[in-house]
This record gives C-alpha cells, sequence and structure tokens, in this order.
C-alpha cells in the first residue's frame, strides 16, 4: 500500500533553518505532483508548498515565499522542504501529501490522494 513518511523537524529557535524529508513507497512516486500542508494548533490545515512531478515547477503560500524551498529526488522517492529564517508562526505538524491530479502542481488539499501521518515542528521565541 502506500505510504508517505515524513521526518526531520523538531525544536527550533526564531531564525533557525530546519529541513523536513518525506520517503515514499507503494506508489510510482515521479507520476505524483508533490505537496506540503501544516496544521497548527487550534486552526485548520493549510497549504504551504508544492512541487510539480519533475520538480520543475514550485509553488509556495505566501506565509512562507522566499524562507522555505520544495524539491524532490524522484530517484529516492523522496520530496523536502528547507524552512530557513523560521518564525514562531511557523509551529505546526506538517504533513506532506502526493497527488495524482493537476497539470504542473496544484494546492487545493482535495486534490491530494494520500498523506502521510505528520512530523511536528515547534519554534520558540
Amino acid at each position: 500500500q502506500v505510504q508517505l513518511v515524513e521526518s526531520g523537524g523538531g525544536l527550533a529557535q526564531a531564525g533557525d533553518s530546519l529541513s523536513l524529508s518525506c520517503a515514499a513507497s507503494g506508489l510510482t512516486f515521479s507520476n505524483y505532483v508533490m505537496g506540503w500542508f501544516r496544521q497548527a494548533p487550534g486552526k485548520d490545515r493549510e497549504f504551504v508548498a508544492t512541487v510539480s512531478r519533475t520538480g520543475g515547477s514550485t509553488f509556495y503560500a505566501d506565509s512562507v515565499k522566499g524562507r522555505f524551498t520544495i524539491s524532490r529526488d524522484n530517484s529516492k522517492n523522496t520530496v523536502y522542504l528547507q524552512m530557513n529564517s523560521l518564525k514562531p508562526e511557523d509551529t505546526a505538524v506538517y504533513y506532506c501529501a502526493a497527488s495524482l491530479r493537476g497539470a504542473s502542481w496544484t494546492r487545493r488539499q482535495s486534490d491530494y490522494d494520500y498523506w502521510g501521518p505528520g512530523g511536528q515542528v515547534t519554534v520558540s521565541s
């Protein structure tokens, strides 16, 4: 069956950097648009970043643009999220997700077919 497993993340101070990885199995990874989403305590899950099937096209939420970078390595069935200049408001559970839909990328949660269990990122001030 399809599995997405996030790793990395953890605790950081404001201004620090962290990286997340998401290893996929049970699917043809290069057929899927990949995305990162996050859910802060008491808030709805929101879009963070998405990358096209080849990795050549990306799109970011305004709140992370210029600070976060999404990338993928299709040879390793892995998508990454490099997070720089972290802020306390970046504290959330981060989820990776895979979508067969989207011509290039998609930010709609309803377009995603598979989700990882999530990984915690906590940023202190």
